[in-house]
């Protein structure tokens, strides 16, 4: 299974920015897929996850009203859609799958990382 994150940029407070993760080797509506991110000198965080079928979505608490995550299994592919963002939001993101269903949230729970992509925030 191999994970690749893109989209991230430069982006300035209050804008918008849409992360892509694309799967390959497997079918992805065999994965949960969650969103991590790790800002400089600070541990990797959840930000969003979302089921199998994406009947279920979990969002933390930082994200919640302005981040929307979604997937296409047909093309194998899940979205991070991320709107009013704050300088905060600076961090390298990282999707990440997990063979488990739900809305998986820590990190050991995921079985597989894609390689990080780079979201700036500043004006």
């Amino acid at each position: 299974v191999q994970l690749q994150a893109s989209g991230g940029g430069l982006a300035q407070p209050g804008g918008s920015l849409t992360l892509s993760c694309a799967l390959s080797g497997f079918s992805l509506d065999d994965f949960a897929i969650g969103w991590f991110r790790q800002a400089p000198g600070k541990e990797r965080e959840f930000v969003a996850a979302i089921s199998r079928s994406g009947g279920l979505i979990y969002y933390a608490d930082s994200v919640k009203g302005r981040f929307t995550i979604s997937r296409d299994n047909a093309v194998k592919s899940v979205y991070l859609q991320m709107n009013s963002l704050k300088p905060e939001d600076t961090a390298l993101y990282y999707c990440a799958a997990s063979k488990s269903d739900g809305t998986p949230r820590f990190r050991h729970e995921y079985d597989y990382w894609g390689q990080g992509t780079l979201v700036t925030v500043s004006s």
